[in-house]
């Protein structure tokens, strides 16, 4: 199945490449200088992909690496600039438990423990991959602390694992016999982790998985799209959420992939098990490509909007509904960057949360940002519509070294 699964992303890659180099990218020189007169740390940064991504570990990451895309490897460049970054790689469509136990072995040179009580629940082997010898990063305790930013399904990734690392699991020790449980579930280590960043996250789910049972075909607007390959990538852009569902599906139990847990009732109930670190640090940064119509619904603003994701993103516009759970969905929810809505990506509903003020920077809160113009993937570097984030990581990454410890 993993096969399988590289083989679609190489194909995705392929046609990504091949459209950039058509509707072009621009080069510039490189004027960015990180000011380091003011850091009090530079910890390590360890950045998290989202649905069907990849990292430094998967093959495809030389091809295109999924931080920065076409505009190089966001992580060499950081690097060059005095920075310690790293990229990566978990389960593509893997459930936030499963990726942060993933993240965890990644980082401490381990095998992958998914726990004994997690394992018979959802029907998979407790052990995955050996990271023995190949971790990610050379040291990983108090001393040595890490930043770890999440973009997309990665922020609900570093959430839990940033919380597992503080509380550990209750379930897992109580079903593991002892000396024979993973030291994550174990907890007591909150004090690993210096700042969680999360980037275009669905904290509260999205209505991209709300909308996927409606027909998708009506919000495609042929008449005003150029030709009929945009009119092919638009209207494959619609079902590439429903395409996404099955792809990677290896029997396990259904509630045990990102899909479950991207949706809004089940991403709510998950948030009910997270909770922040009281010493550490939160940022989140949501994304809009989206403008208010005169009727109030949103459509998406073409210029900031890849063409895949134009669909969704009229549906998620004016979809009006309640969960089965019981969660109101209206016009609160229109704003979005193509496949997560803002009012999501902001931060837990439930969870401590405050306007980014440079001057005062809680820990323990989520740090709201300015919210970002562009669509889901331009965080990352932008698919078709090129997209220059240098100059924003340097900025960030800058800030948060200059914290206080």
């Amino acid at each position: 199945m993993a096969a399988i699964v590289h083989q679609i992303i190489y194909k995705l890659i392929s046609i990504i490449i091949s459209f950039s180099i058509l509707f072009g990218g621009t080069g510039a020189v490189d004027l960015l200088k990180a000011d380091s007169s003011n850091w009090n740390t530079n910890y390590k940064f360890v950045f998290v992909h989202g649905l069907l991504g990849w990292g430094s570990y998967d093959p495809q990451y030389k091809l295109m690496p999924y931080w920065g895309v076409m505009g190089g490897d966001l992580m060499e460049y950081l690097n060059d600039k005095g920075f310690d970054c790293y990229a990566a790689s978990v389960a593509g469509t893997g459930s936030a438990w499963d990726r942060a136990c993933e993240l965890y072995a990644q980082l401490t040179g381990s095998v992958v423990d998914y726990g004994e009580a997690h394992s018979k629940e959802y029907n998979h082997e407790r052990f995955g991959k050996d990271f023995s010898g190949i971790a990610l990063i050379d040291e990983f305790d108090e001393e040595h602390k890490i930043n770890i930013l999440g973009h997309s399904f990665g922020g609900a990734t570093v959430r839990l694992f940033a919380s597992l690392m503080e509380n550990g699991s209750e379930a897992e020790r109580n079903a593991t016999d002892e000396g024979n449980i993973s030291p994550l579930f174990e907890g007591g280590k909150g004090d690993w982790i210096y700042s969680v960043t999360t980037l275009a996250a669905p904290h509260n789910g999205t209505t991209a998985y709300e909308v996927k049972d409606t027909d998708l075909s009506q919000y495609i607007d042929k008449s005003t799209l150029k030709s009929t390959v945009k009119t092919t990538i638009e209207t494959l852009g619609a079902q590439m959420i429903i395409m996404a569902q099955d792809i990677g599906k290896d029997g396990r139990d259904e509630r045990d992939y990102a899909e479950h847990d991207m949706t809004i009732d089940n991403a709510l109930e998950m948030n009910k098990s997270i909770s922040t670190i009281p010493n550490a640090y939160y940022f989140s940064i949501a994304c809009n490509a989206s403008k208010e119509n005169e009727d109030g619904t949103f459509s998406p603003i073409d210029s900031e909007m890849e063409i895949l994701f134009r669909t969704a993103s009229k549906a998620m516009g004016s979809y009006d509904a309640v969960t089965d759970g019981g969660v109101v969905l209206d016009n609160s929810w229109y704003m979005n960057d193509g496949l997560v809505n803002t009012i999501s990506a902001m931060a837990p509903f439930d969870a401590p949360s405050t306007v980014y003020d440079e001057n005062h920077v809680e820990k323990g809160v989520w740090n709201i940002m300015p919210i970002y113009n562009g669509d889901h993937m331009s965080l990352e570097g932008g698919l078709m519509i090129p997209n220059d984030v240098k100059g924003l990581y340097v900025d960030l990454l800058s800030m948060i070294n200059s914290l206080e410890g």
